[in-house]
Formats: structure tokens, sequence, C-alpha cells
């Protein structure tokens, strides 16, 4: 006959009943975070549309955007990292990624970076959000977002595939470094 030990049946019931704030606290700050992303897209996307009406129109008709936010220093090389996210404007669905970027070159700064990039095709967008992407040689410069920001940066292939407008809370960007961005899923902020 099998017998249950009581005090081993507490010890096994109090860890499940401490399992579950947990998870649902985890839950709660991947909604809070998911939240915040969100909202720095929208930020973003504002400025972008007040910098270059016409963009409005561009990602309306495109196959989707993705926005992302990073912080970084650079002094002749540097790194940033970031989150966003890239809306399906088919699917109305929104997946939460990652970024991250090294630098090096003729780049003295600091660097409170907004990007939105437009998807010109379904089969680009469905490759960046599921294999992840990464741009390398970028010639682009990014200038305060005071009606000066929402330059297309344009480099290699991209220019075909997707258009980035890079912006800065701060303008304080300046020079001309060869960066290399990757981004990829955030496996905690997409919903399983």
């Amino acid at each position: 006959m099998f017998t249950i030990n009581p005090k081993a049946a507490a010890t096994v019931a109090a860890m499940g009943v401490l399992a579950l704030p947990m998870g649902a606290a985890q839950a709660a700050d991947a909604a809070k975070e998911r939240a915040e992303v969100r909202s720095m897209c929208d930020e973003a996307l504002a400025t972008l549309y007040k910098a270059k009406p016409g963009a409005k129109e561009q990602i309306a008709k495109s196959a989707g955007y993705g926005c992302f936010s990073s912080f970084g220093v650079s002094l002749l090389v540097g790194g940033a990292g970031g989150k966003g996210l890239v809306h399906n404007t088919a699917t109305k669905k929104d997946t939460y990624m990652n970024m991250g970027q090294v630098s090096a070159g003729l780049d003295i700064s600091i660097k409170d970076y907004r990007e939105v990039l437009v998807f010109k095709d379904r089969q680009t967008l469905e490759a960046f959000v599921d294999k992840g992407w990464e741009l390398t040689g970028s010639g682009g410069a990014s200038a305060g977002v005071e009606g000066k920001g929402g330059t297309a940066e344009k480099g290699g292939n991209v220019s075909d595939k997707i258009d980035i407008y890079p912006m800065t809370k701060t303008g304080l960007s300046a020079g001309g470094a060869a960066a290399g961005r990757k981004y990829w899923k955030d496996a905690d902020l997409n919903p399983k």
C-alpha cells in the first residue's frame, strides 16, 4: 500500500502555491513591457509622421512595419541594445523582438535611438520575424527629431525590401560608422 508523507505533501503544495504568484508576476511584467514597447512604437510613428507626412500612407500600404528603440554609447567602437515590435498589416499581429548593434569607425556619440522599418513585401517581413535579420555596413545618419528626423537609411539590398527611418531623441549622433544590427524574436514577450 502506498502512503503519502504529510510533511512532504505540505511542502509540495506550498511550492505549487508559491509558483502561481511568481508565474502571475512574470506574466504581469511581460504585459507591462509589451505595453511599453507598443507606446514607444506609437511615439516613433508619430515622430516619423510629423517629420515625413508621406510615411503614413507608405506604412498603410506596406506589408508591415517595425519600431525599435535602443540606447548605446560609441567612442570609435560601441554597442547598443534594445527592443521593438514588428506589426503585420495583413494579420494585425505584433511580434516583439530584440535588437543588438555594434559599430566601429569614426563615430563618437551617445544615442537614444529609434527606428521605423517599413517592409515592402510579405516575404521579407516574414523572414525578418521568423529567422531574425542582420544588417551590416550602415552609412545612414541620424538627425534630431525636431522636424529633421525621419531620413531614410538605405544600405545594400535592404533598400529594395525595407525602408529604414532612423531617429534620435537627442540628436547627438555624428559620424559615418559601419554598424551591424541584429534582430530576433523576444522569447519572453511573445505569447506562447
